[in-house]
């Protein structure tokens, strides 16, 4: 039976109607919920052919295949299927325009929930595919493997591809090989036995060797050539950050239901986990100097190392270039602050004293958060006016009387004000009249989001729509303090969790340094006399 590549091949001398239709005839079986199997595997290797041997057969399988609908098929327990899907997947971006690919990942727009779940699934399910190599042992026996590891000797030593040499030259590889820091000299390839990271690590080193060479060389003679015992073991730390990142990015693990943890940078690269790999490597090698490491240090630079990974994927860098920076950032000195900061605001502030006076100052913190909506709200703010058709959006204004009684509203030409002592309630998303009318239920969820209506009669009502998230807060925060209810918004959490940290740091500034007692010291018992007299005559 032909390759689907041979059926490409052939299939492209077709005249293009004809051709077209194949296209159409197999996308359809990709497209359909109940496929046989077998069936749906050569459509996807077909179409995946398609598109990276024709730039027209791309454009035409993109119109009839998204990569929504490819998602789908990674739901499924066939692994092959899986394979063949995120093939095409893959084969799709790396076909997709620059600029195109950059925005759909990238964009200034923020991605959906749903969108984010499935792009995480997909960032799973392809690291999962480095579980068969994570999970393989290498062979001592296997020439074929030995002869990888002796070509990471040869890159960075000598032009002799041969393996084969006498019992001197088995003696100055493995004086190389030592040099190479692999921990079992003799035989390295008892290095690659243990999984994870099992044959995934060694993958990743040839990579380096052949796609950074420069890189790769530079590490290895760097430490190679030191003579103060500081020198970091190139073998034995690419091993162990192999299976750091593995753990880090759950290598091997189901995709969690609900979970929108993807990062935008792995799909920046055709081998995005392999330069992932070269840029840690370096970070590893970066810090092993600063820290001024030893053997016996080893453990506690892979903390540090494993500290400085976690901390730059959580800023979630959009590209790989991007990561790196954000790790030329984060060096020892830094993770150390960032430790003491954390630990200060983590264990001191736990202490009974310290909360006391946390519950002392919060009081005001809210008071002034409060005067700040109000103040706020007096200034006044525009709100878009809902319409049943898509004409030009229109807006009204709303302001806060100074003397917090009256809240004056209407278009530029017209004014009209609502007591504030007639308001009976606010309202918030779905609960509010104008978001349950017809009109509204077409209304898309960020519009549900930013609703709010003032109740001030049993059948009036003001309806708002705020411009943004920031505006929706401000207003309902300031009713709220107007009606004398509590703040409960994200920004004054936020705002409130700020503040408190400034000024809680401010007012124990004269005690940095100094032990705080987890009870007050005990009351001294009374004096015999109270006769305390002194005579200045």
């Amino acid at each position: 039976m032909p390759s689907p590549s041979d059926i490409v091949k052939v299939a492209i001398e077709w005249p293009v109607v004809l051709l077209f239709d194949l296209l159409i005839f197999i996308a359809a079986y990709v497209n359909q919920p109940m496929v046989d199997v077998s069936i749906l595997q050569r459509s996807l290797a077909i179409l995946e052919s398609m598109v990276l041997n024709s730039h027209s057969l791309y454009q035409r399988v993109a119109q009839e295949t998204t990569v929504a609908q490819l998602i789908t098929h990674l739901q499924v327990s066939n692994q092959e299927i899986q394979t063949y899907a995120i093939a095409l997947i893959n084969a799709l971006f790396l076909k997709t325009p620059e600029d195109r690919r950059q925005h759909i990942i990238r964009g200034n727009r923020p991605v959906k929930a749903e969108m984010a779940h499935q792009l995480y699934v997909l960032q799973v399910l392809t690291f999962n595919l480095l579980e068969e190599r994570m999970m393989t042992k290498m062979d001592p026996n296997d020439q074929t493997q030995r002869d990888i590891i002796f070509e990471l000797r040869r890159i960075v030593f000598d032009g002799d591809s041969d393996p084969s040499g006498t019992e001197k030259r088995k003696a100055i590889y493995t004086k190389d090989y030592k040099m190479l820091g692999f921990t079992n000299p003799v035989n390295p390839a008892m290095d690659f036995t243990q999984t994870p990271p099992g044959m995934l690590a060694l993958d990743n080193m040839l990579y380096l060797a052949k796609v950074h060479q420069d890189t790769y060389i530079r590490i290895v003679l760097e430490n190679s050539s030191r003579e103060d015992k500081h020198e970091c073991p190139f073998g034995r730390s690419a091993i162990e950050l192999t299976r750091v990142l593995c753990d880090i990015l759950q290598v091997g693990e189901l995709p969690n239901e609900g979970c929108n943890d993807f990062h935008p940078m792995f799909f920046t690269h055709e081998r995005a986990w392999e330069e992932f790999f070269c840029v840690c490597i370096q970070l590893l090698n970066k810090t092993w100097k600063e820290m001024r490491a030893t053997a016996e240090d080893f453990n506690k630079v892979m903390t540090v190392v494993r500290e400085q990974i976690t901390r730059a994927l959580a800023m979630k860098p959009p590209s790989l270039e991007q990561l790196r920076v954000k790790l030329r950032s984060l060096s020892y000195a830094e993770v150390l602050r960032l430790r003491q900061s954390e630990r200060m605001s983590q264990d001191d502030f736990q202490s009974p004293p310290i909360i006391e006076l946390r519950e002392r100052i919060q009081p005001e913190i809210l008071e002034l958060i409060k005067q700040q909506r109000l103040s706020r709200l007096c200034e006044g703010s525009c709100f878009r006016k809902l319409a049943n058709r898509r004409r030009q959006e229109k807006f009204w204004f709303c302001r806060l009387s100074l003397n917090h009684k009256v809240l004056h509203y209407g278009d530029l030409d017209e004014s009209t004000q609502v007591p504030v002592s007639d308001i009976k309630a606010v309202l918030t998303g779905k609960d509010c009249p104008h978001m349950k009318e017809k009109s509204a239920l077409k209304q898309n969820k960020e519009v549900l989001e930013l609703a709010f209506s003032i109740l001030y009669d049993p059948d009036e009502a003001l309806n708002f729509v705020a411009t943004n998230k920031y505006e929706y807060c401000i207003w309902t925060d300031g009713l709220s303090a107007l009606l004398g209810k509590e703040l409960g918004s994200d920004l004054t959490r936020s705002d409130l969790d700020t503040l408190m940290s400034m000024e809680m740091k401010l007012r124990l500034l004269d005690l940095e340094n100094i032990t705080i007692p987890e009870a007050p010291p005990p009351v001294p018992k009374e004096p015999s006399t109270y006769n305390f007299t002194y005579n200045y005559g």
